[in-house]
């Protein structure tokens, strides 16, 4: 009598079960990414955001103003991975001022932050809503911003998950002239 034949059944329901994990496992690989936390984003501190009004130009026949926004970017998860777009909307006071549409390729270390500059460039004959903006500005108030969209990772074998809508950033802005 073969000493593998009462083994062999056990062997097969074994392999078996390996088998349907392994491969339920590959299927449901998409959802891994709900695994992955989203970046952190807060103003930098000690970094002010600004606006620099600019005068009229080939490209903003009106004028515009370059928007800078330092944003401490943090990675709340125990495994490194990139952050791959920002898409979006910046509002100054409340007016929708400028799409943002960015691809990134940021690396992140796992439980680590880094700070980044974003800068945008806002077309006044674009925004008539932002006549009233504008003027508060020229007075030198500071004014208040909102970045809102989506983020979107690439976490290697996790996916490449898309976080939002969201605020990804607020604060307020000092006017340069």
């Amino acid at each position: 009598m073969d000493e593998r034949a009462p083994k062999t059944p056990h062997f097969r329901i074994a392999a078996a079960a390996a088998l349907i994990a392994a491969h339920a496992g590959c299927a449901s690989l998409g959802g891994l990414g709900s695994l992955v936390q989203a970046p952190r984003f807060r103003p930098a501190e000690g970094r002010d955001a600004e606006i620099v009004l600019r005068g009229p130009s080939r490209d903003f026949p009106l004028g515009g103003a370059a928007v800078r926004l330092y944003a401490q970017v943090s990675n709340p998860n125990p495994f490194g991975l990139t952050l791959s777009t920002l898409i979006g909307d910046l509002f100054l006071d409340g007016t929708r001022a400028a799409a943002v549409d960015f691809p990134l390729g940021l690396a992140l270390v796992a439980n680590d932050e880094t700070e980044i500059p974003i800068d945008l460039a806002v077309g006044f004959s674009d925004v008539p809503r932002l006549a009233q903006v504008v003027g508060r500005a020229f007075t030198g108030s500071r004014l208040d911003y909102r970045l809102d969209g989506r983020i979107g990772v690439d976490a290697g074998a996790l996916g490449r998950p898309t976080f939002g809508p969201m605020t990804i950033l607020e604060g307020d802005v000092r006017v340069r002239r």
